[in-house]
């Protein structure tokens, strides 16, 4: 599928990001979703990151400086410096991870499904390559081996030593590919993929056919699948969320969904837990077993909030019960719009 690339942001921050001096350009790229745009000048008040999320609806972050660009077959990759949310990860225009706050996205994606799982020793992480999954999953202290594989290698500041761990195990490739061509089996497979947008390159890694004859068999007889879901905002659970989750429960036997609200993605976001065993969500018992198995405290999970994201509202509630569409090569759904970064005059 192409040659993938390496991208390193240079280590120099303690809490997630980093960068040395800016890197001044104009970047622009046009494809099937849509335009793409990156600028940066000597005035920082008037540099703005725009992700347009709807028709007549978009967000903006204003920008101290562009840091970092790089461009693979697969993806645009952007390092940004915002005023609000420190340094941000932009995949294909799309925000993927912010400094302040990407802790609550990585922490509910990893822990939710090791805890629920007897003794996890083997993670096989979809993506990822910025580190913060694998990251959180290298502090249960069972874990006897992390693989990421993702189609670059993009780690941050914060991630220097989970990069370092003799745990890890990176594989630059397609993730669908590797995970195809292996005979081991796992007790934890993360799906921490980009959002499936139009023409991308994720899409089909949230396909019933993925999922069902390539995914499943992979997972141990107490195996758990977990992955990120999209937006599950009132307004955007529509978008791939319910899909998502509809598309899961065809190829397993028990399947949750949680969320939670990340401030930078501008929404309410959701996961998919899934396992052909019983996944237990009891709050006491999970507090117990992340004082037993984790190494440090979290910052965002415990097991009241857990067990408090798993209670959907009403509109959303509805819209998963009654989902019917299931993703396919054939008939997939896509988050909307692709982000721009740009001058505001």
């Amino acid at each position: 599928m192409g040659e993938a690339v390496e991208t390193l942001f240079p280590y120099s921050s303690s809490n997630g990001f980093s960068a040395k001096d800016a890197v001044h350009y104009s970047y622009q790229r046009n494809n099937n979703n849509g335009h793409m745009i990156i600028m940066e000048d000597d005035d920082d008040d008037r540099a703005w990151f725009e992700e347009e999320i709807d028709v007549h609806l978009k967000w903006s972050f204003a920008l101290n400086r562009v840091l970092h660009k790089g461009t693979s077959e697969y993806q645009d990759i952007a390092l940004l410096d915002t005023k609000h949310f420190g340094k941000v990860l932009v995949i294909d225009g799309k925000m993927q991870s912010a400094e302040v706050d990407e802790f609550i996205y990585h922490e509910c994606l990893i822990h939710p499904a090791l805890l629920a799982h007897p003794m996890p020793k083997t993670v096989f992480i979809m993506g990822g390559g910025e580190g913060s999954a694998a990251r959180e999953a290298l502090r249960h202290t069972s874990i006897e081996k992390v693989e990421v594989v993702d189609f670059c290698r993009k780690h941050l500041t914060a991630n220097y030593e989970a990069f370092c761990n003799a745990k890890l195990v990176l594989v630059i490739n397609d993730a669908k590919a590797e995970l195809e061509r292996r005979e081991e089996k796992f007790d934890i497979i993360v799906g921490d993929l980009a959002d499936p947008v139009e023409g991308g390159p994720c899409y089909q890694l949230y396909t019933k056919s993925f999922y069902q004859n390539i995914l499943k068999p992979k997972l141990n007889n107490n195996g758990i699948f977990v992955t990120q879901a999209g937006p599950a905002g009132v307004f955007t659970h529509k978008e791939v969320f319910s899909s998502i989750y509809n598309t899961i429960r065809q190829v397993f036997k028990y399947v949750r969904v949680y969320t939670a609200h990340v401030p930078s993605f501008a929404d309410t976001w959701g996961w998919v837990i899934a396992s052909d065993e019983p996944l237990s969500i009891e709050a006491r018992k999970m507090d117990k077993k992340i004082a037993e198995r984790i190494d440090g405290e979290l910052l965002y999970l415990n097991g009241a909030s857990f067990v408090a994201s798993t209670i959907l509202n009403k509109t959303v509630a509805k819209t998963l019960k009654n989902e019917s569409h299931v993703y396919s090569e054939d008939n997939a759904r896509f988050i909307h719009g692709q982000g721009v970064a740009y001058r505001i005059n």
